[in-house]
């Protein structure tokens, strides 16, 4: 994710969306967490795909997992640092260039600001980052096509079925989904989807 406005909006707001939403303790996402953990061998390596302010990778380091971390604002890996003590590198999906490296990679609504052309390569990028029947969770707002929320920041939307398609002709086999709803740091209420899917 290189696009500057939603980069700029992340630069401004990284305390106020750490502060809302980076809660280490999250129980409004404990399925998703514990569906993905538990597909996870003791020990494994997990990338933190977007990882915001680090809540999630510190969590997965919490519970004993060696854990990766990225985002390509540096705002948020510095917090991660702060807040969390997570070593977040800062770089873009176009930079996950590893092959059968990891146990399991979380992308926790980061992403939704790829282009949809870009998307279905990025998929592929996870695949090949994933060991043999890594585990990858993915969350995504629900809608259709793409454009930019009332802050500035770029989303691509999609359908469920559209999500789990685009999965399988990247490799994945989907094994669970869950949809929900909730507000973000723009305060709107939204629909979204969480998918579990194995390499």
């Amino acid at each position: 994710m290189t696009d500057k406005e939603t980069l700029d909006v992340y630069a401004g707001a990284a305390r106020q969306y750490a502060d809302g939403f980076a809660k280490p303790a999250d129980k409004f996402h404990d399925p998703d967490f514990d569906a993905f953990v538990s597909a996870l061998p003791e020990g494994g390596h997990v990338l933190d795909l977007g990882c915001g302010p680090g809540h999630w990778a510190a969590r997965f380091a919490n519970h004993g997992f060696l854990v990766s971390a990225t985002d390509a604002s540096p705002e948020m890996a510095a917090l991660a640092k702060d807040d969390f003590g997570i070593d977040a590198t800062v770089a873009t999906f176009d930079d996950l260039v590893a092959k059968g490296v990891y146990d399991g990679i979380w992308a926790n609504f980061s992403l939704l600001h790829a282009p949809r052309a870009a998307f279905p390569g990025y998929l592929a990028r996870v695949y090949t980052a994933l060991k043999p029947g890594g585990v990858f969770h993915i969350g995504m707002k629900l809608g259709e096509a793409e454009g930019r929320d009332s802050l500035g920041r770029f989303y691509a939307y999609y359908g469920e079925d559209e999500l789990k398609s685009l999965l399988g002709e990247a490799g994945f086999k989907v094994t669970r989904s869950r949809r929900g709803n909730g507000k973000g740091l723009a305060g709107g209420e939204e629909t979204y989807v969480i998918v579990t899917a194995h390499a």
